[in-house]
């Protein structure tokens, strides 16, 4: 009886411990994270709105995620710095908007997190997505066709078409994106953490 006893307190006080450790303490520490305002007296991380929120669920949706990573590994574990995929690591504050954060799983593609200050052209973007050996090659990226409608060539070119390297594919008409593919590239765009944290010295 008295093992028993001891057995039963021992198991109450190791699920205790763990929820207090695994999801109280960092709950209480992350809880009060705030922007932090940078030189220019903008609040950082932005709050995504419209189609920046819009477009991380076609990148949730479409599984980006499974392929690309967004949290850039300190120096001396990896070399994500010196990739040039961040200018410092990731910290929590970086993901104070983002319920719950998309960090990745994997790494075939390049790290995410700040694509939008290594590549702010919703051009280029709208063009990878589209067809990605076109600004990327050899990317193994799969082609996302069905993010863009065939529409054929009126008068005047619509300032959203691609515009493709060798030329339209197809000769009298014009390829324009979707909502979808506009709304994932907003978000693209809006990924730049590249503002100095009080989390990472200089």
């Amino acid at each position: 009886m008295n093992r028993a006893l001891w057995l039963y307190l021992g198991v109450f006080a190791t699920v205790i411990a763990s929820f207090l450790g695994l999801v109280q303490l960092p709950d209480h520490q992350l809880r009060g994270l705030e922007p932090v305002r940078d030189e220019s007296g903008v609040d950082r991380p932005l709050r995504p709105e419209g189609g920046v929120l819009a477009g991380r669920q076609e990148y949730i949706g479409l599984g980006c995620l499974y392929c690309h990573s967004q949290q850039v590994r300190p120096d001396g574990f990896g070399a994500d710095i010196a990739r040039g995929w961040g200018i410092r690591r990731s910290v929590a504050r970086d993901h104070i908007w983002d319920p719950p954060p998309v960090l990745g799983s994997m790494r075939t593609g390049p790290d995410l997190t700040n694509i939008g200050a290594r590549q702010p052209s919703a051009a280029w973007h709208l063009l990878h997505l589209y067809r990605p050996r076109l600004t990327s090659p050899g990317s193994i990226m799969p082609e996302y066709p069905f993010l863009f409608t065939q529409q054929r060539l009126e008068l005047e070119r619509p300032a959203d078409a691609l515009s493709f390297p060798s030329g339209d594919p197809r000769p009298g008409w014009v390829t324009l994106p979707t909502y979808r593919a506009k709304d994932l590239v907003a978000y693209l765009v809006s990924l730049d953490h590249s503002y100095p944290v009080p989390e990472v010295r200089p």
